[in-house]
């Protein structure tokens, strides 16, 4: 996911993917614990996205 797609959307939309992200790195972390995760990136990738979506309405408060 990019940053410019992020930006399109609004505030609803964008807290919706943060919570689904926060739950699918949730279910990640778990499957990390018990070794049942064979691709230790996507938790990487999850946290970066994470991040972006945090980044995107932290832009959008300060600009208020």
């Amino acid at each position: 996911m990019k940053a410019n797609e992020l930006k399109k959307k609004n505030n609803d939309e964008l807290n919706k993917e943060l919570l689904s992200l926060l739950r699918t790195h949730f279910n990640l972390r778990i499957r990390h614990a018990t070794q049942q995760l064979e691709n230790v990136s996507q938790l990487r990738l999850v946290r970066r996205d994470i991040a972006r979506v945090r980044t995107v309405l932290n832009e959008r408060i300060r600009t208020l």
